[in-house]
């Protein structure tokens, strides 16, 4: 049980195409319903890793993976991006003629507007997951349905694919995160490629005063590090006040990123690094 690794979603899920991205073919996975099971599920010791979405280019950023983050402290050690390419998908022998409704993740339905619009006879439902919509059509041996999903998906469940990337939009990727245990990540630290760039994710609060952000960013500006994403999410038991999830380009042990941080903690009520890892292609 020590080797697998969590991710939310039924076999075939994008979520197992980044595991496997990550980690290698080989990888053996533990398929959760919710993403609050994937993050219990590696602090428990049941899983050694997980894998979880965090932003999409389309949809944007997964709230509630910040969230559980911040909750499970768990570190991010690795990071990959896998292009989204959303197949129509029926059992064997079921033509496109006979298919009126669709089943997929919401995201996904809304990521194929334009086939839906040039199919108006078909009718889009929301299903908990992408690879779990081809699985329960299978297995209720729907005749009158397909769902969206991975190539993968139809490969796992015996399916065929009907159409092939029908998503409105080909630049649809999404970021994935590696976590593992605070041990594991001490003890089996993560290497760099060559030339390869390193990059830190971290969350933190200010006082809630007129340019405590701009005082706050000031920190990575006076010594030259990037700044690659900024996300504000509420910070609970306090309304109107937010925690600010940011990752910079940099190692954590770098002297700049230490002065960074050095300097940004002289000015934060509150201050995490959530990982350093080898910024991801």
């Amino acid at each position: 049980m020590r080797s697998l690794i969590a991710f939310q979603g039924a076999r075939g899920a994008f979520s197992e195409e980044a595991a496997r991205k990550l980690l290698g073919l080989k990888t053996q996975v533990l398929p959760c319903e919710r993403f609050e099971d994937v993050f219990r599920s590696l602090k428990t010791g049941k899983a050694a890793g997980a894998v979880v979405p965090i932003e999409n280019t389309l949809a944007g950023s997964v709230h509630e993976n910040y969230d559980h983050l911040q909750r499970f402290e768990l570190p991010i050690v690795a990071e990959t991006s896998v292009r989204i390419v959303h197949n129509l998908i029926a059992q064997n022998g079921v033509p496109f003629s006979k298919i009126k409704k669709v089943y997929s993740h919401p995201v996904a339905l809304n990521q194929c507007l334009d086939f839906f619009s040039a199919n108006p006879q078909i009718e889009r439902i929301p299903f908990y997951d992408t690879a779990g919509s081809v699985k329960m059509i299978v297995e209720e041996a729907r005749t009158d349905a397909a769902a969206i999903a991975s190539a993968v998906a139809a490969e796992i469940y015996g399916a065929r694919i009907l159409r092939r990337s029908i998503e409105s939009d080909r630049q649809n990727f999404t970021r994935f995160f590696l976590l593992r245990k605070p041990v594991y990540a001490r003890r089996h630290p993560v290497k760099a490629g060559r030339n390869q760039s390193w990059k830190t994710s971290l969350v933190f609060t200010t006082r809630n005063i007129p340019g405590a952000l701009f005082r706050a960013l000031s920190a990575f500006a006076l010594r030259d590090l990037s700044l690659t994403k900024i996300e504000s999410r509420p910070l609970r038991g306090k309304p109107w006040e937010y925690l600010f999830y940011l990752d910079f380009l940099g190692h954590i042990d770098d002297p700049g990123a230490q002065n960074a941080l050095n300097h940004l903690r002289e000015l934060a009520d509150y201050l995490r690094v959530l990982g350093c890892y080898p910024q991801g292609a």
